[in-house]
């Protein structure tokens, strides 16, 4: 191969297949608005959510918005949404995500929203571990990355188990109330998943 040329992904890796990921305690699928909705909305607007994801909280009564948002992700080209759904219940307790891919370098980044019902019970950990390992396995990705805030113990834990390794910390990222936070970049790579499939040694 003439030195620079790199070889072409663009038919590997095919955002547009929407999958239905099983695990022991979750299943990843494409959402279901109408049975979606309301566990969505809940988690959205949860006060912990809302402050460990760093997001802005959703008015109350904006729930066409979300409608529209969630009815929409079958149809991106380049990322990838799913609802999290707990086999115990059958419920929707969140979404995990890869989006903004990076083409060229084979990358996305990740990110992970739970509602109050998915929480402390290793439903976490299995859906990343289940995201992840579709990003490597099937879309042939290189590198996963993401950010995880300095106050979020819980979900540094289940990124660590699924093998993400800190590469450096972003200082003051975040303001939160009267203080400022930091956050920690996080990635793995394909090699590295290819040795332990989520599951590093402790």
């Amino acid at each position: 191969m003439p030195a620079g040329e790199f070889t072409d992904f663009t038919d590997f890796t095919d955002f547009t297949v929407k999958p239905t990921l099983t695990g022991e305690k979750v299943v990843l699928r494409p959402f279901d608005v109408v049975a979606d909705l309301p566990a969505l909305s809940e988690a959205l607007r949860d006060p912990e959510a809302v402050r460990l994801t760093g997001s802005t909280p959703l008015p109350p009564d904006d729930d066409a918005s979300l409608r529209a948002w969630y009815g929409s992700r079958d149809a991106q080209p380049d990322r990838l949404d799913l609802a999290v759904v707990d086999r115990a219940s059958g419920g929707c307790v969140g979404e995990a995500v890869l989006n903004e891919w990076d083409e060229r370098n084979r990358g996305c980044s990740f990110r992970i929203l739970l509602g109050p019902a998915g929480r402390d019970r290793g439903l976490g950990t299995e859906a990343v571990r289940l995201t992840v390992g579709y990003g490597f396995e099937r879309l042939g990705l290189h590198r996963i990355s993401l950010e995880v805030y300095a106050f979020n113990a819980r979900a540094r834990r289940a990124y660590e188990k699924v093998g993400f390794v800190a590469e450096g910390v972003l200082r003051d990222a975040l303001r939160d109330g009267d203080g400022w936070v930091d956050a920690t970049v996080m990635s793995i790579l394909a090699p590295e998943w290819a040795g332990h499939r989520g599951r590093p040694p402790a």
